[in-house]
């Protein structure tokens, strides 16, 4: 199955809209309890998570994963820092991109690959706030383009 294929659970609109995604890695997440439960429940929220890498190991930081409801008072905490799993070479490889070009590692969507739950995860830079407008005005001119080949 292709990068980024599977079973859609969540998906970061945000990431596309504020930043300019110029690489994508597909990593697994290292799950506890219940957690696995919740993501097949569509119970996670990506808008403000980010990726952090630390002693060569990559986290997946401030991403929501709500409690589940059957589960017991051994739940896990909701914003608790998930580590990923990727190869050695390719953290280093992104580790210097954000280190070196001030860019940002952000995760784009969590799907469900052959019973396991994967990231997304893309490296990224920021976009200004003229960038922002020209996209939006750009997919406006798109819709009423499609708008008027619909109508003919």
């Amino acid at each position: 199955m292709p990068k980024g294929k599977g079973n859609v659970i969540a998906q970061n609109r945000k990431a596309s809209h504020d930043y300019i995604i110029i690489d994508t890695i597909e990593a697994g997440i290292v799950l506890q309890g219940t957690e696995i439960k919740s993501i097949r429940n569509s119970r996670i929220n990506l808008k403000d998570g980010f990726i952090r890498i630390r002693n060569g190991e990559a986290f997946l930081s401030n991403v929501h994963i709500s409690p589940y409801e059957q589960g017991n008072i051994f739940n896990h905490d909701p914003l608790r820092t998930r580590k990923l799993l990727l190869h050695k070479k390719q953290i280093h490889k992104w580790e210097t991109e954000v280190k070196n070009s001030g860019m940002t590692i952000v995760p784009l969507r969590v799907y469900l690959k052959d019973g396991f739950a994967k990231v997304l995860i893309g490296l990224a830079k920021g976009k200004k706030d003229y960038d922002k407008r020209e996209s939006l005005k750009r997919k406006d001119q798109d819709r009423q383009i499609q708008r008027i080949l619909k109508n003919r």
